[in-house]
């Protein structure tokens, strides 16, 4: 997902200029944290013809993130710098340093260097940014999750779904932390073959059938759909009703998708009254 770039002239000057700033960032008002971290990749896989995704060794110890946000990615010898969400947990970068994006290839100058040019041990840096997450306390209510994707803006979703996950298994082991409600899934996406990540969103549904559901919709199938997802297909468009009908005064929802999805699923959800500090969304370009 690409959220916005920036041109700069000179990458190691931009580096050590953010890093000489770090002691004047107010982390209480800016999307940005301080740190600026270099990172390595580690792997790469092809998630759907269009889409490459990475896993990045992080090597500043500082380096945190929550679920839902995203990182800018600096790239040596590119001058404009990338936009991507972060599609894994947490806990993944806590026990293994690790990160993981999912990138769409297009002509902007970091995805194509991520689609054509990257290799395993490529060196980047990488900071977090965005207002845009789920980051619950453990005294906090208990809360239902409605996630609403459309394409690659499953990346940040994801990121939730998998913190979620991880929250319930330390509350159904240890009885501590934060206690979830349900997560409910709507994905939208030309055909299954660009449904990102389906077998780890099933595994989920799978892992946690009384917790986790999904409803994953496909709007220009032209071949037959497997047996395995058959069951989570719809074909056409996730619809108002489908939505609604998971409005409750615990739930919180989370839109992320072309900006005319954004746009008429949040007004949907004002029109039907549900609180607009309930309604989470985060558009992409």
């Amino acid at each position: 997902m690409y959220r916005f770039f920036l041109l700069y002239s000179d990458y190691r000057k931009l580096i050590y200029y953010l890093k000489g700033c770090q002691g004047l960032i107010n982390k209480g008002s800016s999307p940005f944290t301080s740190i600026v971290s270099a990172a390595k990749v580690c792997a790469a896989a092809n998630e759907s013809p269009s889409v490459k995704s990475l896993h990045l060794l992080v090597a500043d110890q500082d380096f945190s993130f929550k679920a839902g946000q995203w990182v800018d990615f600096f790239i040596p010898g590119v001058s404009v710098v990338g936009g991507f969400s972060i599609c894994s947990s947490p806990r993944l970068l806590e026990q293994e340093r690790m990160i993981e994006l999912a990138v769409k290839y297009a002509n902007h100058p970091p995805a194509l260097w991520i689609h054509n040019k990257c290799t395993l041990d490529s060196e980047v840096a990488v900071r977090v940014g965005g207002e845009f997450f789920f980051d619950p306390q453990s005294a906090d209510p208990s809360r239902n999750l409605v996630l609403i994707a459309g394409g690659v803006g499953i990346n940040p979703l994801l990121s939730i779904l998998r913190h979620s996950a991880d929250l319930h298994r330390q509350w159904a082991n240890k009885g501590s932390g934060y206690k979830i409600g349900t997560i409910k899934l709507f994905y939208s996406a030309k055909n299954t073959s660009e449904l990102l990540f389906k077998k780890n969103i099933l595994d989920l549904v799978n892992e946690f059938p009384e917790k986790i559901a999904c409803s994953l919709h496909v709007t220009k199938q032209t071949t037959p759909i497997s047996a395995e997802l058959k069951p989570y297909i719809t074909e056409g468009r996730i619809t108002e009703k489908e939505i609604r009908d998971h409005i409750s005064k615990e739930t919180l929802f989370y839109i992320c998708g072309p900006p005319p999805m954004t746009d008429f699923f949040s007004k949907q959800l004002e029109n039907s009254r549900v609180p607009k500090e309930h309604i989470c969304f985060e558009k992409w370009w």
